[in-house]
Protein backbone atom coordinates (compact mmCIF):
# COMPACT_ATOMS: atom_id res chain seq x y z
CA UNK A 1 0.00 0.00 0.00
CA UNK A 2 1.54 3.36 -0.82
CA UNK A 3 -0.92 6.04 0.88
CA UNK A 4 -3.08 5.58 3.70
CA UNK A 5 -5.65 8.36 3.37
CA UNK A 6 -7.37 9.81 6.65
CA UNK A 7 -10.41 11.74 6.85
CA UNK A 8 -12.54 12.71 9.90
CA UNK A 9 -15.57 13.27 10.01
CA UNK A 10 -18.34 15.16 12.01
CA UNK A 11 -21.65 16.04 10.71
CA UNK A 12 -20.18 16.82 7.34
CA UNK A 13 -21.76 13.83 5.70
CA UNK A 14 -21.73 15.47 2.30
CA UNK A 15 -18.66 17.27 1.90
CA UNK A 16 -16.51 13.91 3.47
CA UNK A 17 -18.09 12.29 0.30
CA UNK A 18 -16.43 14.62 -1.84
CA UNK A 19 -13.32 14.02 -0.25
CA UNK A 20 -13.58 10.60 -0.68
CA UNK A 21 -14.60 10.65 -4.08
CA UNK A 22 -11.53 12.82 -5.12
CA UNK A 23 -9.31 10.39 -3.54
CA UNK A 24 -11.41 7.50 -5.40
CA UNK A 25 -11.19 9.50 -9.26
CA UNK A 26 -7.16 10.56 -8.33
CA UNK A 27 -4.74 8.66 -10.63
CA UNK A 28 -4.95 4.73 -10.32
CA UNK A 29 -1.47 4.27 -10.02
CA UNK A 30 -1.16 4.91 -6.33
CA UNK A 31 -1.87 2.26 -4.19
CA UNK A 32 -4.90 3.95 -1.44
CA UNK A 33 -7.09 3.23 1.15
CA UNK A 34 -9.11 5.13 2.85
CA UNK A 35 -10.23 5.42 6.18
CA UNK A 36 -13.03 7.66 7.59
CA UNK A 37 -13.02 7.90 11.18
CA UNK A 38 -16.68 9.32 12.22
CA UNK A 39 -16.15 11.13 15.27
CA UNK A 40 -19.93 10.35 16.62
CA UNK A 41 -22.02 12.31 14.17
CA UNK A 42 -26.05 12.20 14.27
CA UNK A 43 -26.63 13.01 10.53
CA UNK A 44 -26.83 9.29 8.90
CA UNK A 45 -23.03 9.01 8.30
CA UNK A 46 -22.33 5.68 9.08
CA UNK A 47 -25.29 4.35 6.73
CA UNK A 48 -24.40 6.62 4.46
CA UNK A 49 -21.02 5.45 3.77
CA UNK A 50 -21.72 1.82 4.22
CA UNK A 51 -24.16 2.17 1.65
CA UNK A 52 -22.07 4.24 -0.52
CA UNK A 53 -18.26 3.40 -0.23
CA UNK A 54 -18.56 -0.10 0.68
CA UNK A 55 -15.24 -0.42 -0.64
CA UNK A 56 -13.01 2.02 2.41
CA UNK A 57 -12.62 1.69 6.43
CA UNK A 58 -14.94 3.50 7.77
CA UNK A 59 -14.22 3.56 11.65
CA UNK A 60 -17.27 4.89 13.72
CA UNK A 61 -17.11 6.15 17.75
CA UNK A 62 -20.19 7.02 19.58
CA UNK A 63 -18.44 10.14 20.67
CA UNK A 64 -16.53 12.77 19.26
CA UNK A 65 -12.55 11.39 20.12
CA UNK A 66 -10.88 14.88 18.95
CA UNK A 67 -8.52 15.59 15.83
CA UNK A 68 -5.86 13.82 16.91
CA UNK A 69 -7.00 10.75 18.87
CA UNK A 70 -9.32 10.18 15.80
CA UNK A 71 -6.45 10.16 13.42
CA UNK A 72 -4.42 8.11 15.64
CA UNK A 73 -6.93 5.27 16.10
CA UNK A 74 -7.13 5.16 11.97
CA UNK A 75 -3.33 5.35 11.82
CA UNK A 76 -2.89 2.30 13.92
CA UNK A 77 -5.06 0.43 11.51
CA UNK A 78 -3.12 1.98 8.45
CA UNK A 79 -1.31 0.03 6.03
CA UNK A 80 0.44 2.64 3.65
CA UNK A 81 4.47 3.62 3.60
CA UNK A 82 2.77 7.33 4.02
CA UNK A 83 0.00 8.58 5.85
CA UNK A 84 -2.08 11.39 4.00
CA UNK A 85 -4.06 13.84 6.74
CA UNK A 86 -6.83 15.17 4.37
CA UNK A 87 -9.12 17.29 5.85
CA UNK A 88 -13.40 16.62 4.74
CA UNK A 89 -13.49 19.94 3.16
CA UNK A 90 -10.63 19.37 0.71
CA UNK A 91 -10.84 17.90 -2.78
CA UNK A 92 -6.85 16.15 -4.21
CA UNK A 93 -6.70 16.75 -8.20
CA UNK A 94 -6.10 13.56 -9.82
CA UNK A 95 -2.22 13.48 -9.81
CA UNK A 96 -1.89 15.56 -6.33
CA UNK A 97 -1.25 11.90 -4.97
CA UNK A 98 1.58 10.84 -7.32
CA UNK A 99 3.35 13.93 -7.26
CA UNK A 100 3.56 14.18 -3.07
CA UNK A 101 4.31 10.80 -2.86
CA UNK A 102 7.17 10.66 -5.49
CA UNK A 103 8.45 13.60 -4.00
CA UNK A 104 8.71 11.97 -0.34
CA UNK A 105 10.21 8.93 -2.09
CA UNK A 106 13.03 10.61 -4.10
CA UNK A 107 13.89 12.83 -0.94
CA UNK A 108 14.31 10.95 1.85
CA UNK A 109 15.20 13.74 4.38
CA UNK A 110 11.45 15.01 3.47
CA UNK A 111 8.95 13.89 6.48
CA UNK A 112 6.00 15.63 6.04
CA UNK A 113 4.73 17.62 2.39
CA UNK A 114 1.69 20.01 2.19
CA UNK A 115 0.22 21.18 -0.84
CA UNK A 116 -0.96 24.58 -2.34
CA UNK A 117 -4.46 24.80 -1.66
CA UNK A 118 -6.57 26.50 -4.04
CA UNK A 119 -10.32 28.29 -3.56
CA UNK A 120 -13.12 26.94 -5.83
CA UNK A 121 -12.04 29.87 -8.50
CA UNK A 122 -8.14 28.68 -8.56
CA UNK A 123 -7.27 31.36 -6.55
CA UNK A 124 -4.43 30.49 -4.08
CA UNK A 125 -5.21 30.25 0.06
CA UNK A 126 -2.23 30.66 2.79
CA UNK A 127 -1.00 26.87 2.46
CA UNK A 128 2.36 27.92 4.94
CA UNK A 129 2.49 28.59 8.41
CA UNK A 130 5.16 29.47 10.77
CA UNK A 131 5.60 28.02 13.84
CA UNK A 132 3.42 29.80 16.72
CA UNK A 133 5.70 32.37 18.83
CA UNK A 134 4.94 35.40 20.63
CA UNK A 135 4.92 37.19 17.37
CA UNK A 136 2.30 35.26 15.38
CA UNK A 137 -0.01 35.01 18.09
CA UNK A 138 0.10 38.52 19.64
CA UNK A 139 1.17 40.27 16.06
CA UNK A 140 -1.20 40.91 12.96
CA UNK A 141 0.20 38.02 10.64
CA UNK A 142 -1.28 39.80 7.79
CA UNK A 143 1.15 42.42 8.30
CA UNK A 144 3.88 39.92 9.38
CA UNK A 145 3.64 38.53 6.23
CA UNK A 146 3.81 41.63 3.91
CA UNK A 147 6.22 43.46 6.00
CA UNK A 148 8.93 40.04 6.18
CA UNK A 149 7.66 37.88 3.69
CA UNK A 150 10.89 35.74 3.61
CA UNK A 151 10.76 34.93 7.15
CA UNK A 152 6.53 34.75 7.20
CA UNK A 153 5.31 33.33 3.28
CA UNK A 154 1.79 33.74 2.65
CA UNK A 155 -0.42 33.29 -0.52
CA UNK A 156 0.83 36.48 -1.48
CA UNK A 157 3.92 35.28 -2.75
CA UNK A 158 4.32 32.79 -5.72
CA UNK A 159 6.38 30.00 -5.41
CA UNK A 160 7.77 28.16 -8.47
CA UNK A 161 9.69 25.18 -6.80
CA UNK A 162 9.22 23.09 -3.74
CA UNK A 163 10.16 25.00 -0.21
CA UNK A 164 11.59 24.22 2.89
CA UNK A 165 8.86 25.38 5.66
CA UNK A 166 8.22 25.41 8.86
CA UNK A 167 4.78 24.09 8.84
CA UNK A 168 2.26 23.65 6.07
CA UNK A 169 -1.43 23.94 6.74
CA UNK A 170 -2.65 20.61 7.51
CA UNK A 171 -5.77 20.23 4.80
CA UNK A 172 -3.10 18.12 2.86
CA UNK A 173 -0.61 16.71 5.15
CA UNK A 174 1.18 13.65 3.33
CA UNK A 175 3.74 11.94 6.56
CA UNK A 176 6.32 9.17 5.87
CA UNK A 177 4.96 6.41 7.59
CA UNK A 178 8.49 5.86 9.75
CA UNK A 179 8.45 8.71 11.01
CA UNK A 180 4.88 8.90 12.28
CA UNK A 181 5.67 5.63 14.09
CA UNK A 182 8.96 7.02 15.63
CA UNK A 183 7.27 10.13 16.82
CA UNK A 184 4.16 8.46 18.19
CA UNK A 185 1.86 9.89 15.81
CA UNK A 186 0.16 13.01 16.78
CA UNK A 187 -0.28 14.50 20.32
CA UNK A 188 -3.72 13.51 21.89
CA UNK A 189 -3.24 16.71 24.41
CA UNK A 190 -4.73 18.62 21.41
CA UNK A 191 -8.10 18.23 20.70
CA UNK A 192 -8.64 20.31 17.92
CA UNK A 193 -6.57 22.85 16.34
CA UNK A 194 -2.18 22.80 16.26
CA UNK A 195 -2.28 19.02 16.70
CA UNK A 196 -0.56 19.50 12.67
CA UNK A 197 1.71 22.16 13.90
CA UNK A 198 3.11 20.74 16.54
CA UNK A 199 3.89 17.42 15.33
CA UNK A 200 5.66 19.39 12.04
CA UNK A 201 7.53 20.99 15.29
CA UNK A 202 8.54 17.36 16.61
CA UNK A 203 9.10 16.30 13.26
CA UNK A 204 11.86 19.41 12.53
CA UNK A 205 13.61 18.74 15.66
CA UNK A 206 14.65 14.76 14.92
CA UNK A 207 16.40 16.77 11.48
CA UNK A 208 13.68 15.90 8.92
CA UNK A 209 12.55 18.74 6.62
CA UNK A 210 8.81 19.52 6.15
CA UNK A 211 7.72 21.30 2.81
CA UNK A 212 5.44 22.73 0.87
CA UNK A 213 5.40 21.30 -3.09
CA UNK A 214 3.51 24.32 -5.06
CA UNK A 215 2.91 21.44 -8.02
CA UNK A 216 0.18 19.24 -5.85
CA UNK A 217 -2.50 21.66 -5.88
CA UNK A 218 -5.70 20.86 -3.36
CA UNK A 219 -8.91 22.71 -3.50
CA UNK A 220 -9.86 23.34 0.23
CA UNK A 221 -12.95 24.92 1.48
CA UNK A 222 -11.23 26.19 4.48
CA UNK A 223 -12.67 25.78 7.67
CA UNK A 224 -16.10 25.01 6.31
CA UNK A 225 -15.93 21.83 9.34
CA UNK A 226 -15.37 24.06 12.00
CA UNK A 227 -17.66 27.51 10.64
CA UNK A 228 -20.78 24.77 11.68
CA UNK A 229 -19.97 24.97 15.24
CA UNK A 230 -17.95 28.76 15.64
CA UNK A 231 -17.81 29.64 18.94
CA UNK A 232 -16.80 26.37 19.99
CA UNK A 233 -14.01 25.95 17.51
CA UNK A 234 -13.10 29.13 19.03
CA UNK A 235 -12.92 28.12 22.42
CA UNK A 236 -11.06 25.06 20.91
CA UNK A 237 -8.61 27.26 19.17
CA UNK A 238 -7.37 29.43 22.42
CA UNK A 239 -7.29 26.04 24.43
CA UNK A 240 -4.68 24.24 21.87
CA UNK A 241 -2.97 27.61 21.69
CA UNK A 242 -2.41 27.30 25.19
CA UNK A 243 -1.48 23.40 25.33
CA UNK A 244 1.30 24.26 22.62
CA UNK A 245 3.27 26.71 24.52
CA UNK A 246 2.79 24.90 27.64
CA UNK A 247 4.55 22.23 26.01
CA UNK A 248 7.12 24.34 23.98
CA UNK A 249 7.81 27.27 25.84
CA UNK A 250 9.16 28.18 29.57
CA UNK A 251 6.86 30.22 31.91
CA UNK A 252 8.09 33.57 31.14
CA UNK A 253 7.52 33.48 27.43
CA UNK A 254 3.79 31.10 28.54
CA UNK A 255 2.62 34.54 31.11
CA UNK A 256 3.84 37.07 28.29
CA UNK A 257 1.45 35.12 25.63
CA UNK A 258 -1.23 34.96 28.14
CA UNK A 259 -1.11 38.52 28.81
CA UNK A 260 -0.77 39.82 25.50
CA UNK A 261 -3.80 37.45 24.62
CA UNK A 262 -6.65 38.42 27.00
CA UNK A 263 -5.14 42.48 26.66
CA UNK A 264 -6.33 41.58 22.89
CA UNK A 265 -9.72 39.80 23.41
CA UNK A 266 -10.66 42.27 25.59
CA UNK A 267 -9.73 45.52 23.23
CA UNK A 268 -11.62 43.22 20.61
CA UNK A 269 -14.57 42.28 22.40
CA UNK A 270 -15.38 46.09 23.72
CA UNK A 271 -14.29 47.28 20.13
CA UNK A 272 -17.47 44.78 18.73
CA UNK A 273 -19.25 45.57 21.40
CA UNK A 274 -19.21 49.54 20.84
CA UNK A 275 -19.66 48.62 16.89
CA UNK A 276 -22.63 46.66 17.99
CA UNK A 277 -24.57 49.14 19.98
CA UNK A 278 -23.54 51.78 16.97
CA UNK A 279 -25.50 49.54 14.39
CA UNK A 280 -28.19 48.86 16.68
CA UNK A 281 -27.37 45.03 15.99
CA UNK A 282 -28.04 44.97 12.93
CA UNK A 283 -24.65 44.73 11.19
CA UNK A 284 -24.27 40.54 11.39
CA UNK A 285 -20.22 40.91 10.62
CA UNK A 286 -20.05 42.47 14.51
CA UNK A 287 -22.57 40.60 15.93
CA UNK A 288 -21.27 36.94 14.78
CA UNK A 289 -17.88 38.80 16.59
CA UNK A 290 -19.25 40.22 19.82
CA UNK A 291 -21.00 36.04 20.01
CA UNK A 292 -17.62 34.38 19.96
CA UNK A 293 -15.43 37.58 21.93
CA UNK A 294 -17.91 37.24 24.65
CA UNK A 295 -17.58 33.61 24.75
CA UNK A 296 -14.02 33.84 25.07
CA UNK A 297 -14.29 36.23 27.64
CA UNK A 298 -16.98 33.97 29.77
CA UNK A 299 -14.97 30.91 28.97
CA UNK A 300 -11.53 32.76 30.47
CA UNK A 301 -13.50 34.42 33.49
CA UNK A 302 -14.79 30.44 34.27
CA UNK A 303 -10.84 29.46 34.38
CA UNK A 304 -10.57 28.19 31.02
CA UNK A 305 -12.33 24.71 31.95
CA UNK A 306 -11.83 21.56 29.99
CA UNK A 307 -16.34 22.04 28.86
CA UNK A 308 -17.09 24.94 26.63
CA UNK A 309 -16.07 24.10 23.34
CA UNK A 310 -16.48 21.35 21.27
CA UNK A 311 -18.78 18.63 22.00
CA UNK A 312 -17.13 15.65 23.65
Amino acid sequence: MDVSVIILTFNTRAMTAEAVRSVLASDASVRREILVVDNGSADGTAEFFAREFPEIHFIRSERNLGFARAVNLAARRAAGEFILLLNSDARVATDSLTLARQWLRDHPECAVAGAQLINADGSRQNSIANLPTLATELLNKSLLRRLWPKKFPGKEQFFPEPIEVETVVGAFMLIRRSVWDALGGLDERFFFFLEETDFCRQVRAKSFTVMHLPQVRVCHGQGQTAKQVSVGARIEYWRSRYAYFAKNFGGVTRRALRIGLLLRLFVDWLAALLLTLVTFGTNSRWTSRLKIYSALVAWHLRGCPATGGLPR
